[in-house]
Parts: structure tokens; sequence; C-alpha cells
């Protein structure tokens, strides 16, 4: 009996970044326009697996989704074990740009899920002529924090566990059960204390509530798309912030929650395709 082989080609892309030298894992399917995928907090790029496996959307992307450092089969920078990690708007946003370079995407369609929904708005801020078109999946300008993430690294609770556990919730229950356990074990195995240095940027440092005025949807196109069940980032927190930003497009997604690409990506792909073809269409 043989096996059935995927289309997703996996690489090592070496870079330096802020005068380190990094090791970033990605996986990219198709060709054409460059789709640029960020996972979420606390887990990394396995959960684009849907849309890497999609000949309606690689017949036409070239869909490329990378782990951030310290992230799934991304290592962390030498001399990780002498720091905390910590994940800042900065960082973030040098991380993404440097990995573009170094890859040479040239004006990828951008899209992210979560943290990388809120970073989307920093870069329509500050780097939208590098982008054909921003794509925020559960993206909003904040997110109080509604716990103490500190319990996550304490010695005496299962951070990894507690990392799932903390999500669970999150997503809808009608989604399919094999695609919600799947999506949070890839939350089982993340480094410690990785997840809650992502909500350091999440919950702290990424409020662009007092910015999100200034997006300029001339120069690449933001589309939000939010899962209709989801309390971290909810349907009206997304258009509160859309609200905000002139010419900004918004999509609430039926029975689908905070992981839409993972935890369902068949419901997913048909709520994202009429915006690919948008995107495709322009040119």
């Amino acid at each position: 009996m043989s096996g059935a082989l995927e289309p997703v080609t996996g690489h090592y892309l070496r870079f330096d970044f802020e005068g380190r030298a990094q090791r970033v894992y990605f996986e990219e399917a198709g060709q054409g326009i460059p789709l640029l995928c960020l996972h979420t907090a606390g887990s990394d790029s396995r959960q684009f697996r849907g849309l890497l496996n999609e000949s309606r959307v690689t017949d036409r992307f070239r869909v490329v989704a990378f782990d951030l450092p310290w992230h799934g089969r991304s290592s962390p920078p030498a001399g990780w074990q002498l720091e905390r990690y910590r994940l800042t708007s900065t960082s973030y946003v040098g991380i993404i740009l440097a990995f573009m370079d170094a890859l040479g995407l040239e004006r990828p369609v951008v899209m992210g899920c979560s943290i990388g929904g809120r970073i989307c708005l920093h870069l329509a801020l500050e780097h939208a002529a590098r982008f054909r078109a921003i794509v925020g999946l559960q993206s909003a300008a904040n997110t109080p924090r509604y716990y103490d993430p500190s319990w996550l690294t304490h010695p005496e609770v299962n951070g990894q566990v507690a990392s799932a556990a903390t999500v669970m919730g999150l997503m809808c229950p009608e989604s399919p059960e094999a695609e919600r356990w799947e999506t949070l074990w890839h939350y089982m195995q993340g480094g410690p204390g990785i997840f809650a240095g992502d909500l350091h940027f999440y919950q702290i440092d990424g409020d662009y509530r007092e910015r999100v005025k200034d997006i300029d949807t001339k120069l690449a196109p933001y589309y939000f798309l939010t899962g209709e069940y989801d309390y971290s980032c909810s349907p009206e927190d997304t258009q509160e912030t859309a609200v905000g930003i002139s010419g900004a497009k918004v999509r609430i997604m039926k029975k689908l929650g905070h992981f839409p690409m993972s935890e369902n990506p068949p419901a997913f792909i048909e709520e994202m395709l009429p915006v690919l073809d948008e995107i495709a269409a322009a040119g």
C-alpha cells in the first residue's frame, strides 16, 4: 500500500536579525501571488496545513507559512537560556520583514491570526506599501488582559497542558473534533514560557486603538475575517476596530472560532476564497 505525498515542502532559512543568527523553518506550496501566513500565539505554522493543501488556493497563490523563532520547528537564537522571551511590536515586525527579505518575497499578501492578526494592523500602519493586501484573522486593536498568564510558567503547573486548556474554549464546539484536538496538540508542544511571552505583545505591548484611524487602505486593502465563536477577539471587537479604518472590509465567519484555519480548514477555506478571488482579480 503506497502513501499519499502532500504537495507541501519544508525548508530551513538562515539569516541574521538584530545581529543574531536565526534558523527559521517554513513550509510552502503553490505558485503565483505570495501569501505569507502568520500563526497564533504559542503555536506554529502547522495551523495552515489545510490552506497549504488546497489546490483552489495554491493554483494561484504561493502559500508560505513560517514558525517564528522560539516556536515550532524554528530554533531560538544562541544564548536563549540566558534571557526571558517576550514578543514586542518592534521585534515581531522586524522578524517578519527580515524573513520576507531573506526569502525574496516581494509585495506578498500577508495573513495573520490572533497575534498575527494584531501585527497585521501594525504592518498596515508602518509598512503597507510592502504588501499587496493584508488579511487579519481574529484581528482587533486591543485585547484586555482577562486572566493572569504568570501561572503558565509556574513551577507547579504543566505549562504546555495549561496553554492548551487556556485556548480550548476559544474554538467553536461544532468544529471537527480531530481538528480541534490537533490545534491543541500544537499548543501542548510549545516551549516553556513562549505562550506567555507572546501574550505580552497581545495583551500589553500591542495596543493600537489610538492609531488604527491612520491606516490607509489605498496603499494595501485590509480585510478582517473573524469567527463568531470567540471571546478573545469577538466579532464586536473586530467591528469596533474596523469602523475606524476607512475602506476596511469585514467578514464574520459562521461556526468558526479563534483558530479558523486550523480548527475547521474546509469551512475556513470557503470563507477565505471570495477574499482571495478579489485580491487576485485586483492584479
